[in-house]
């Protein structure tokens, strides 16, 4: 199997967040080959001193939200698969923040602009800053006049910029950790880990295509 080598920097680079987040300091894994139990003593020395005194679920959220979405979607969708990463660690995913800044307010103006191929003072009487944020988008409230003049408060989700294509690339890297994990751990295939990633793909996909949530929310109103 070849393997990207962007994704393996991308995968470096997430070593070393968490590494300095004190993320490894947090595996219990007494049989844990030679090997690994050195690469992880290693990991170790780069823990910055501030983390020693936080709690598994802090070290874990700001390691993953500094990460990125994706990051994030993949903590949260791990915290249901005790199966796979054992219950200590999914109850500590568990409590996985998902709270980012929201990004610029003209930035929303034009993304909604553009998806609704007019400008947004035209659509909307009142479009207020973002009031919540997540990894994946963040939600405006805002207000639209109908025709005879009445007038509706509303609430706008708006995608991330490039939060997709983001997804798109971390998943490489995921999809690199999964098949080698089968081909050179054979306890883990059990778990199918190739088949676990797929699941996060198929979840992150529904997830952020709003035509779906907006159906539902339809047949909830109905």
């Amino acid at each position: 199997m070849a393997f990207p080598v962007m994704s393996l920097l991308r995968l470096a680079r997430a070593g070393f967040v968490m590494a300095r987040e004190g993320v490894f300091g947090l595996v219990s894994l007494p049989d844990l080959p030679a090997g690994p139990r050195f690469a992880i003593a290693m990991a170790r020395l780069l823990e910055r001193r501030a983390v020693k005194n936080k709690s598994a679920e802090l070290r874990l959220s700001d390691a993953l939200n500094k990460l990125g979405p994706s990051y994030v979607k993949l903590g949260q969708f791990l915290a249901t698969r005790a199966d796979v990463v054992g219950k200590e660690a999914a109850r500590e995913l568990s409590l996985l923040q998902d709270r980012l800044p929201a990004f610029d307010h003209e930035d929303a103006l034009a993304a909604v602009s553009e998806q609704l191929g007019r400008p947004v003072d035209e659509i909307f009487a009142e479009f207020g800053e973002a009031v919540a944020a997540a990894s994946i988008a963040q939600v405006h409230p805002a207000v639209i006049r109908d025709r005879d003049g009445n007038e509706r408060k509303v609430a706008v989700k708006i995608l991330r910029p490039g939060v997709a294509r983001r997804f798109q690339r971390d998943l490489q890297s995921y999809y690199l950790v999964a098949h080698l994990a089968e081909r050179f751990h054979a306890p883990s295939r059990r778990l199918r880990p190739v088949a676990v990633v797929d699941t996060l793909a198929q979840s992150v996909a529904m997830e952020m295509d709003f035509r779906l949530e907006a159906a539902a929310l339809s047949e909830m109103a109905e």
